[in-house]
């Protein structure tokens, strides 16, 4: 199965900014939805995101990760290219 890394990001939103260059950064192909002002595209992502509205919102083959700073999180903590590699595999 092929890595599937999904982002929903405004196209202003610095922590969207920052998500996006460490995805990047690590050569992650990924589909960005820009959702400004799309209030019927946000909720279908907050219902994904088990209500979270906040942005941006990230997702690894279907799994909910977070946002910026979980994204952060996972890469500072040496998770994020083990999570990437074993999602990747499978």
């Amino acid at each position: 199965m092929a890595l599937n890394v999904e982002i929903y990001t405004w196209s202003s939103c610095p922590f969207c900014l920052r998500a996006k260059a460490l995805l990047n950064q690590k050569g992650v192909d990924y589909q960005e939805y820009v959702i400004d002002g799309d209030e019927t595209a946000r909720q279908q992502m907050a219902h994904r995101a088990h209500g979270r509205r906040s942005l941006p919102q990230i997702f690894i083959n279907e799994q909910h990760i977070g946002g910026c700073d979980d994204l952060y999180d996972l890469e500072a903590s040496g998770e994020l290219d083990q999570y990437l590699d074993e999602r990747a595999a499978a």
